[in-house]
This record gives C-alpha cells, structure tokens and sequence, in this order.
C-alpha cells in the first residue's frame, strides 16, 4: 500500500476539500502558501488516514476537532499513536480555538514548527 496520498482516496480528499468546515478555511488561509515559512497540504493522506493539514518538511499534522471528535477519542488517540510511531507530531486544535483565538492557535503552531526543526524531524523520510 501507498503510504502518502494513496490513489484509493483520491476523490474522498477532493470531496472533503470541497466541504471544509468554516474553521478548516479559516486555518488554511493562514498556513498556504508557506505564510509560517512552511509547506503545508490539506486533505494529504498517510496510510488509510486523511489529515486536514501536513506539513512533510517538518513531519506535522494539524486535525482541526469540532462536536463529533468528542465521540471518538478512542479512535482518535489510535490514529495519534499510529503516527507517533511513523515520528510524525499531532496538533489537535478545537473549532472553538480557531474561532475564538486564532492568534494563539498559530502562536502553537509556529512554536512546535520551531521546535520540530531544532530536532531534526525531517531526517527520517516521510
């Protein structure tokens, strides 16, 4: 199996790119176009997951959560730990941060870019 962008998933990413949330939008106009002085994708998939945002430069996934996140944690602490184990790091940021306090949200974001790349992330290939 294909381990990043995987062909099966091809038009499930397409249709989730079509159907951000608003908060989704709002974070994306802030990471594209390297903004934080980093690449990100939207909809990338690793394995049989697919990310909301992706940073391989710096091995990052950013999940945005809204209401049905608080019904799955056991799920979504699996798929944590799955790429955990592949040296990938999670963000998971709430609707409401993004909505309420976007600074801090990217103030998060920037600070765990930083300290990715004093670590060396990028030395295993993704």
């Amino acid at each position: 199996m294909q381990l990043h962008n995987n062909k099966t998933y091809k038009d499930r990413r397409r249709e989730l790119r079509k159907e951000s949330t608003p908060e989704e939008e709002i974070l994306w106009q802030k990471l594209r176009g390297s903004s934080l002085g980093y690449r990100f994708r939207r909809q990338h998939s690793i394995g049989g997951y697919i990310l909301d945002f992706y940073c391989f430069k710096a091995r990052l996934i950013i999940e945005i959560d809204g209401k049905p996140h608080d019904f799955q944690k056991e799920y979504d602490s699996n798929r944590d730990e799955y790429f955990k184990i592949l040296k990938y790091e999670t963000i998971r940021i709430r609707n409401e941060e993004i909505k309420n306090n976007l600074t801090d949200v990217l103030d998060r974001i920037k600070k765990t870019l930083s300290l990715r790349a004093r670590r060396g992330s990028r030395r295993s290939p993704g």
